[in-house]
Parts: structure tokens; sequence; C-alpha cells
């Protein structure tokens, strides 16, 4: 066996192969291994500003929110994450119910901990009134104040989830009952005889009765009426909170895309309105093309990027293949240097190149991929020693055709509601580029709109197609730009490869003529029809 036999068959490359799992993944745990896509992304995450993180499914939008909460728990802020994923299906009003109960819960449960422990770190000078029983101030102490919030907070959640489980737009009756007590006055006349004397007199008599009135009132349960009624309460429990902390506080709303489509403005609105001016922030999570923030109506619904919140945009597109190639090899070789094992011994360049375009430029699908080129490396070498004994280009082909049915699992549960129409132009595309075009690539003009335009936008997002390029002009269509996508690879290598499919190599230099021919125009509605 050679050395490179050994390198990849040995316990350090399993015990990466192992780690590579649990990075692949986004969780507490693995925040350890979090590198920033571009240097101030994490502080950006961390400021005084709303924001909206977008990027593909395993760009890194969890895992730098979860390495945000982490550094703003050790910063003593006050925080909220909430998975929104956990309320997907739930329709509007009762998904923000839901929301706000969650995040009510992690706020509270932070004033039981950290805010607790920041109470116990008593400076010394209080620690020395208390020895000598001498009061500065007859104000509540802090374990008092935390203890008010904290009662506050576990009220509105009880409020909050009486009015879950009610049903909406009930009908109800409101019965109230008056007591009346009415004054009578009675005389009575009369003459009394007697052989002593004789008197007549007159009595008032004064009685009382009650009179009992029962009122019945209609009227109807509105929990979008009990939101609306809330949220200056909620907005007094969060500058409360504040004072608690002397700072602001952060809610972090991961995965909005799982909420339905025509909620996300009402519930981001909602949230805004209970944040604005009242120290609480919001980094928001989600994927750009199957998400609606902000929704043009009288008033407006949501919030308006750079008015009311900035973006941050994680999507290392295949567009920048060098930095995108430069990010994830650092990933990958942070976590094989925890296990002393140097990738270059792992790996063919070619395998590399192969790997980043597999992946998208996507870190999560970057290691998932590698962990598979792994497996199928050692089954080739042990079949075949005579060949490569590092990870080839053709293994990590093959690799990506095993884990595109994971791609498409995940597709299948992220659009549920509009599964067909998405099926449909993607097979409509890949008619195109492989039958037509012949090309792993095709050209969409830059201006076009419509539904089918819209949908190759989602399939670039759901990581079916990869944006390389995002202006390219053909001299046979002048005063035009286009964007230049890429099909999955693994629509065309491994059990799936075409014979005569001309690559385009878009990475390389001097190969960007290849892109600009008109051959390569895609027109959806032309397609379509």
């Amino acid at each position: 066996m050679t050395n490179e036999q050994e390198v990849i068959n040995s316990d350090r490359v399993l015990a990466l192969a192992m780690k590579v799992e649990e990075a692949a993944r986004s969780t507490d745990e693995g925040i350890k291994h979090f590198i920033e896509p571009a240097p101030g992304t994490l502080r950006r995450a961390t400021s005084r500003r709303h924001h909206i993180i977008f990027g593909r499914r395993g760009s890194g939008k969890s895992s730098l929110l979860r390495k945000a909460a982490a550094d703003l728990t050790t910063a003593r802020r006050p925080i909220a994450y909430v998975n929104l994923e956990a309320f997907k299906g739930n329709s509007y009003p009762d998904v923000l119910l839901s929301v706000l109960i969650s995040a009510f819960q992690k706020f509270n449960a932070w004033l039981h901990t950290t805010a607790l422990r920041a109470a116990e770190r008593v400076p010394f000078w209080q620690r020395l009134q208390r020895l000598l029983k001498i009061h500065a101030s007859s104000s509540p102490s802090r374990d008092e104040s935390v203890a008010e919030v904290s009662l506050c907070l576990q009220s509105q959640i009880d409020a909050l989830e009486n009015e879950l489980q009610a049903a909406d737009a009930a009908e109800l009756s409101l019965t109230t009952g008056t007591l009346e007590s009415v004054e009578t006055l009675a005389r009575a006349g009369g003459r009394i005889i007697s052989p002593a004397v004789s008197a007549s007199a007159e009595q008032k008599v004064s009685s009382a009765a009650s009179r009992n009135e029962r009122v019945q009132e209609q009227f109807r349960r509105s929990k979008i009426d009990f939101l609306r009624h809330h949220v200056m309460e909620y907005q007094r429990t969060f500058r409360a909170i504040a004072q608690l902390s002397s700072g602001d506080s952060y809610l972090l709303l991961d995965d909005l895309y799982h909420l339905r489509r025509e909620d996300q403005p009402q519930v981001i609105d909602y949230f805004h309105r209970m944040a604005k001016d009242h120290d609480l922030w919001l980094k928001i999570g989600t994927i750009r093309h199957r998400t609606d923030w902000y929704r043009h109506s009288d008033p407006p619904v949501g919030i308006k990027l750079g008015e009311d919140a900035d973006q941050i945009d994680l999507d290392m597109t295949l567009e920048r293949y060098s930095m995108a190639k430069e990010f994830l090899l650092r990933i990958l070789t942070n976590l094989a240097r925890e296990c002393e094992v140097d990738v270059a011994q792992l790996m063919t360049d070619g395998a590399v190149d192969r790997l980043v375009l597999a992946s998208g430029g996507v870190a999560r699908d970057f290691l998932s991929i590698f962990r598979t080129s792994l497996d199928v490396a050692r089954e080739r070498i042990c079949s075949h020693p005579q060949h490569a004994n590092k990870i080839t280009a053709e293994d990590v082909n093959v690799a990506a055709g095993e884990c595109e049915g994971a791609k498409r699992e995940e597709v299948k549960r992220d659009t549920s509601d509009d599964d067909q129409a998405l099926n449909q132009e993607f097979q409509r595309v890949c008619s195109f580029c492989l039958e037509k075009a012949e090309s792993n690539c095709f050209l969409l003009d830059a201006d076009a709109k419509g539904n089918e335009v819209d949908l190759i936008h989602e399939l670039a997002d759901l990581k079916l197609l990869h944006l390389v390029r995002s202006r390219l002009t053909v001299s046979a269509r002048p005063g035009k730009v286009f964007a230049a996508y890429m099909l999955d690879l693994s629509e065309y290598t491994g059990s799936r490869k075409r014979r005569g499919l001309a690559v385009v190599e878009f990475w390389r230099p001097g190969v960007e003529e290849d892109m600009r021919k008109s051959s390569l125009i895609y027109e959806p509605s032309a397609v379509a029809a």
C-alpha cells in the first residue's frame, strides 16, 4: 500500500469524514468551526440595525445567526433565536401568535439565566452597602426588576397561548348584570281614638326594591384585533428589558421562507412595529426568491430594504469563482488541520475545481459532496489499486450524482405549494441545454420579466441552476444584457454523462467568449409555448 493509499484509508481521514458530517449541519456545537464568508459579516449581524440575511440553503445563514447569538450571549445581551421551520404550514394570524410565544419564551429564559448571573456580579461598593446595611435609595433591586419583567412576559405568553387555542372569528356573547335600588315614599293617614287621646298621624314609609337587569352584548372574536391592541404593551416590555440590560435586545428569526409567502410581510411588519425605537433589533435569515418582505399596499406592509433594514448577502455564487474556491477550501482545510490531514494529499487539483462546481459555491454542499467523494474514491481504489490514489474529478462527478437525490428531496420539502410549476420549468431548461444548445450553460435576458423568469430565479436559489455571470453581452443581440447560468453538475455528469455536450469552463481565463453565443439564449415564454 502506497503512502497516498495509507492516507486516504487512515484513521485520521476517517475522523475528518466524521467531522465534515458534523460541520455540514448548523448546530450550536458547530459554531466553533464558523468562518466569515467576507470580512465584517459577523459584525454586521450583531450591529444595531435591522437586517435580512439572504442565502441559498446551506450557504451559512443559520451558522451566522447561531454565531451571532453566541457572541451576543457572551456579551450578556438579551436575545431570542427562533427557527421558523417549526411553524411551516401555519396560517396567519396563528403563525404570528406562535412565533411571538416562542420569542417571548426565549427572552424569558434569558431573564432567568444570563440576567440573573449578571445580577450576581455585584460591584464592591454595593456589597459594602449591603454589609453596612446602607440603602442608597428605595428603588427596587435588580432581582426584583428581573422578577417583575419576567412575570410580565409570562403573563403575555399565557394570554398569547389562550388566544392561539381559541377559535378565530367566533360569535361570542357577553352578559352583564346590574342591580338598581329604588326608594319609594308612602303616606299612611289615619285617626287613632282612645279615651286619653285622639291623634292623627301621617307616616312616611320608605322601602327599597331591587330590580335586576341583564344586558347581552354580541361581538366577534378577532385574533388580528388582539395582536393590534397588544403591540404597545409588547413595546413597553422591551423598553423594560432595555432598561434592565442597559442596552439592546436582539430577535433572530431563521428560515423565514418556510412560512407561507403571503404571510411573510405581515409577520415581519408586526415585529418591526414592535421593535422600532424600542432597542430591539431584527436579524432575519431567508432565501431571496422565496421571500416577500415588503408589500405595496395602503398602508404598506413589511420592511423596505435600504430604509427600514439592510441586507446581508451570503450567496458565494460561481460568478465569483476564485473567492468561492478560496472560502470553501478554507473551511475544509481548517477541519482537516484538526485531524492532522493535508487536503493536498487527498485531492487532485482537478477534483478541487470539480468540487467547487458541484457545490455551486454552497458550503454545506461542498462538505457533503466531499464526504461522499471520499467513499467513492476508497471503493475505486480498493477495486483498482493501480489507479489514482487521491480523490479525482470523476470521483466528484459520481458523488455529485449520488447527492442529487438529497438535493431533490430538499427542493420537494421547500416547494410543496408550487412544486409542479418549478419541476416543469426545470425540465424545459434541461431539455434546452442538453438537447438543443448542447451546453451546460444558457443565457437569460437580464431584464426579462414574468412567471417563468421568477421560476428560474427560484431554481437558482434551490441550487438546481447556478449563476455564473450576471452581465454578459452577445454581438447578435445588440443593446441586450444577459445573465449566464449553469445546470447543476449532477444533471450531466456521472451516471447522466452526456456525450457531445460542450462544457463551458467559464472559470478559466479567456473562455468567456464561449458563452457569448446566440444559440445559448433561453427564452422561457417561447419554450413554454
